[in-house]
This record gives structure tokens, C-alpha cells and sequence, in this order.
């Protein structure tokens, strides 16, 4: 800072643009410092203080330019994420498709609805938790498949496109086997269940909480902005219909959002770019389907 003196007055520092005028006059103001600000050129303004002053206003300065040196703080955003393999989404629903192909719609007789179905006395009793997976693959109609892929696919591409397809995936099977399993436990022995669904209803728990910490702002009512708008998708597309599974739809909703704010998480945004940990779920995900409707159709 060069100073320049007059009578009673120096100049503390000179700036060169309207926003640093702003700052360096909130400081001094801040400090209960009085100063003027004198217009040189289009381009410059000198900030005036008294002589008395002069060495509290410098240091003022330089303990606000010193503690803002690395403001603001770069972090990884979601638009600085774009995953290398970008159709998984597409791939999931032709998989969803292809095994509705072999399996049918439900029927007792099907050996793909006995042995993978939803059957919660038999996860209950029989401890045959590989059904709270195989379950999300199998479907009642064509149309149940129908809704699940449009509405699935359509989710499923943009939450990939956020937290990278090993991460997305895992994270999907978690919360929607989770979910599964609290639907099990809220009804008891003799409740049954099949359909993506559930991990729809996760995907987009997921999402509203993920939309929220991009652009929340101050307020408390903002808090309540997911579990609002996943209330809303729930009363309008998951709470009607004959086969509709209104709890695996809440439990899905619920557990995605707690897991939106979680994947949230810097630590999580800085991972998505690990090309090998994201392989590496990815892969762990499909296996754990592949194993358990191995272990189910043994």
C-alpha cells in the first residue's frame, strides 16, 4: 500500500475496480475507521484516512486480504462431473426388459416368481435375504414394467450423470435393498412384493436431497424442500394402483433422501473422479445381483 500524505489525511491504498472500492470500504467501516474515497479516473479511486489512523487501516486490510487469499473456495462441483460411460441407464432398463422377456408377468407357477419374488415370511423365517435384490428385477405386467422404465430411465441417466455409475449404482442397490427390508419388517410374515420401483422411489430421494445442496439458500423452511417434492412425486405417481406397494414406495422415498445428503458429502464429490473406484462398485453392484439370483435359483 503507498501512501500518500496531505495536511491531516493519507492515501491509504489506491483501488482499480468498483467491487475492491465496496470491500475495502466495508472493512474500515467495519473497524469503525473513518475514510472518504476520492475518484482519480475512470478506473481508480483512492481510499482516504486520517493520518491517525493510517497504520490501523493498513493492517486492517492486510488481515482481510490475508484470511480471503483463497476465497472463494474451490470445490468440486456437480457440473465439473461428467461420467466416461454415459447409457448405463439405458443398459439397466434393456436389462430390466430382457428379464421380463424370460420371466413373464407373476404367476404362482413361475419358477422366477417363486424362487426370486418378494416373499417376506420367507426372509423373515427362512433368512432368505437375496430376495430383497432379485425382487427389484422382477415385475407384475407389462405395464408395471412400462412405468418403472420411462419414469426409471429418465431418473436414472441424470443421477448417474451426478455421482458417476459405480457410485449411483451401489448407492441404488443399498438404499432400495434397504428399503425392502424395512417394508418387510413395517408388514410381516405374509406380505409379497416385485418391481423397480422401490429403487425409483430411492433414486429420486436421492435426487431431491442432492438438488437441495446445490441450491439451498438461508432460511429453515428450505430444510423441508426434499422431503416436499419426493411427497409430492409419491402422491402423484406412487400411491395409486391395484399392485401398488405404497410402503416400499415411502420406505424408497425416505432412505433416499437421507442417503441424497450423505453422497452430498465433499469427500464423496471429490471420489466420483477415481476411474478405479468407480469401476470397482460398478462391478460390485452387478455381481451382487448376478450372486443372488444365483444363490436363489440353487
Amino acid at each position: 500500500m503507498n501512501r500518500t500524505s496531505t495536511t491531516s489525511s493519507v492515501t491509504l491504498l489506491t483501488a482499480y475496480s468498483p467491487e475492491d472500492v465496496r470491500i475495502f470500504s466495508l472493512v474500515l467501516a467495519a473497524a469503525r475507521i473513518p475514510h472518504t474515497i476520492s475518484f482519480q479516473s475512470s478506473s481508480s479511486w483512492d481510499i482516504v484516512v486520517p493520518d491517525c489512523l493510517a497504520e490501523q487501516a493498513e493492517n486492517e486490510i492486510t488481515a482481510y486480504t490475508a484470511e480471503n487469499a483463497n476465497w472463494p473456495l474451490q470445490t468440486p462441483t456437480v457440473e465439473e462431473f461428467h461420467p466416461a460411460f454415459r447409457i448405463l441407464s439405458l443398459l439397466i432398463v434393456g436389462l430390466l426388459c430382457l428379464t421380463y422377456m424370460e420371466t413373464g408377468a407373476w404367476q404362482q407357477q413361475s419358477q422366477w416368481f417363486t424362487a426370486g419374488a418378494g416373499d417376506s415370511e420367507a426372509i423373515l423365517t427362512d433368512g432368505q435375504y437375496y430376495r430383497l435384490i432379485t425382487a427389484l428385477t422382477l415385475h407384475a405386467d407389462g405395464l408395471h414394467l412400462l412405468g418403472n422404465c420411462l419414469l426409471g430411465g429418465f431418473l436414472l441417466h441424470y443421477f448417474f450423470h451426478l455421482l458417476g455409475n459405480g457410485i449411483g449404482l451401489a448407492s441404488l442397490l443399498l438404499t432400495s435393498t434397504l428399503a425392502n427390508a424395512c417394508n418387510v419388517l413395517a408388514h410381516g410374515p405374509g406380505h409379497h412384493f416385485v418391481g423397480f420401483s422401490t429403487a425409483v422411489f430411492s433414486v429420486i430421494g436421492m435426487l431431491s436431497s442432492l438438488n437441495f445442496k446445490r441450491h439451498a439458500s438461508i432460511g429453515r423452511i428450505h430444510l423441508l424442500m426434499p422431503l416436499m417434492a419426493g411427497t409430492a412425486m409419491l402422491a402423484m405417481v406412487g400411491s395409486s394402483g391395484e399392485r401398488t406397494d405404497l410402503g416400499a414406495h415411502f420406505f424408497g422415498l425416505i432412505i433416499g433422501l437421507a442417503a441424497g445428503y450423505l453422497l452430498s458429502l465433499e469427500l464423496v464429490l471429490r471420489l466420483r473422479s477415481s476411474f478405479w473406484l468407480q469401476t470397482f462398485l460398478a462391478c460390485s453392484a452387478m455381481g451382487c445381483f448376478i450372486s443372488a439370483w444365483k444363490i436363489a435359483l440353487s
